[in-house]
């Protein structure tokens, strides 16, 4: 019988992630030697990667880190909660997220190709996966610059780690500039506002947006020297759903998010806000 115990399993899948089966069977192989064991794993999980890559990805964390002015933020996917909460992966994320702030890419091409121990990320990450038995892939970065920058994590399940993630920037600084660009990464989060001003959103968003408005007021029989002023309020209605400064402040709905930065004599400058999957 192997020299090893239901604690050492444990132990092994929580430092590989692996399936319960996966380390058993290893550790057979590897007469109980966990250094030995987690090779194997490895060696297997590098055969099955091509196997992997038509597989699904919509499990994973959201990871950031502001150093000075400078927010980065990056999504890392795997195929499921259970690997998703494994300490494997977590030091993966963040081995990824340390890549991406001293490398200073700001694209997912430039972040995967940077150099890592003599090998590109990519390679780094397909290798990890292979431990962790799934395919994993880094799926998005973002790089945000102002005078003041917010990052928020939020977890949507105690169990798991971070899966909403937002970076929001200010043009201001001190403790009031601190305090909305936080509070209002927390509202972003929660309010997920697909555009920062109403100048952001696309001409013609706006323009489709109006004519629906138009059509759904004749249908209802508005009077047509009413219509104008329905369709305007019915696209102001609009860009209080999509837009973050147009829309109702999270922490007090008596107040715009416009509202809150200008009490805090600052402008909104960036803002970027991932879910994972989404």
């Amino acid at each position: 019988m192997a020299n090893y115990t239901a604690a050492d399993i444990k132990a092994l899948r929580e430092r590989t992630g692996a399936g319960m089966m996966d380390v058993k069977k290893a550790l057979d192989e590897a007469n109980g030697d966990a250094e030995k064991a987690i090779e194997i794993i490895r060696i297997k999980g590098l055969k099955g990667a091509t196997k992997r890559e038509g597989r699904s990805t919509a499990e994973g964390l959201v990871a950031a880190k502001v150093n000075g002015g400078v927010g980065v933020m990056i999504e890392v996917n795997c195929e499921t909660d259970f690997v998703a909460k494994a300490d494997k992966f977590i030091q993966l994320a963040d081995k990824v997220l340390n890549v991406a702030v001293e490398s200073g890419a700001a694209d997912l091409d430039t972040l995967l190709a940077t150099e890592v121990d003599g090998k590109p990320l990519s390679e780094v990450v397909v290798e990890e996966g292979a431990v962790l038995g799934e395919k994993v892939v880094v799926r998005r970065i973002s790089r945000v610059e102002g005078t003041t920058v917010d990052a928020y994590l939020h977890k949507t399940s105690k169990d798991l780690p971070a899966q909403v993630g937002v970076l929001f920037a200010v043009d201001g600084e001190g403790e009031a500039a601190s305090t909305a660009a936080h509070d209002i990464a927390v509202h972003v989060a929660a309010m997920a506002p697909n555009y920062l001003t109403r100048e952001d959103v696309p001409a013609e968003l706006v323009e489709s947006e109006r004519r629906i408005a138009e059509e759904t007021a004749k249908a209802e029989g508005k009077p047509e020297a009413a219509l104008s002023k329905i369709v305007e309020g019915r696209v102001t209605g609009f860009y209080k759903g999509e837009v973050l400064v147009d829309q109702a402040f999270a922490k007090d709905s008596k107040k715009t998010v416009a509202q809150v930065l200008e009490e805090a004599g600052v402008k909104a400058t960036a803002v970027t806000r991932f879910r994972v999957g989404n």
